[in-house]
């Protein structure tokens, strides 16, 4: 497994090069024509129906045999096989390339404590999980080249729990991702207590020289 955008060399089995008869690379991949690159030392011919340019010799094949792959991404994942012919039998050694690609991962606060955390377009697919528990529907969809897109939305109780936090498992490393499901309500709470810690006192101190006023002018009309 290799992640996408490395690189990658890929081996052919332990033979002296000066026993070598011919060197094979056959390549099956998912999907395209198998190809296949030759070297003969004896008369140091190579041959390569091969058309992506990615794939070429680590070196001059009378060197090193071994095969150089640049740049890896999912559509050249496959079977790659280095066949040795000597006067003495014939070796093998196969290699099974899988490109791992990383989830976009995005994390949105929706309306009534609704949550939803994306994993986008990864190879495999990667699985999500919570933190606390929820009432939560994850859906998987195919996207190009074998990634998949998860999305899984959760819903909880109105003020249940104040932060909920996505856990994204995934071969190439995990992420989490946490918000706040009180942010709306937390923000008209404290406005509320702004208004009432402001304007109530207010309110009581005009009532109190309202009351005030009155009683002088009741003791005022007492007196006359």
């Amino acid at each position: 497994m290799l992640q996408r955008g490395k690189e990658a060399v890929l081996c052919c089995p332990l033979v002296p090069l000066a026993e070598v008869v011919l060197v094979t690379w056959k390549i099956l991949r998912r999907g395209k024509p198998s190809c296949v690159l030759s070297y003969r030392p004896e008369t140091q011919e190579t041959n390569e129906n091969c058309m992506d340019r990615r794939i070429t010799w680590v070196s001059a094949p009378g060197l090193r045999p071994h095969l150089h792959i640049g740049a890896v991404t999912p559509d050249l994942d496959g079977h790659y096989l280095c066949e040795i012919a000597t006067p003495d039998g014939n070796f093998q050694r196969g290699h099974d390339l899988q490109v791992l690609v990383p989830p976009a991962v995005t994390l949105s606060l929706e309306k009534n404590a609704t949550v939803v955390c994306e994993a986008a377009t990864g190879k495999p697919a990667a699985q999500i999980s919570w933190t606390p528990d929820g009432d939560c529907d994850t859906k998987n969809e195919s996207d190009v080249n074998d990634t998949v897109t998860v999305r899984s939305t959760c819903h909880w109780a109105v003020h249940s729990v104040s932060v909920v936090t996505c856990l994204v498992s995934h071969l190439t490393g995990n992420k989490s991702l946490s918000t706040e499901l009180n942010q709306g309500f937390t923000g008209s709470s404290q406005l509320f207590l702004v208004t009432l810690y402001v304007k109530l006192p207010l309110a009581v101190a005009v009532l109190f020289l309202v009351g005030f006023a009155f009683c002088q002018k009741t003791k005022n009309f007492s007196t006359s």
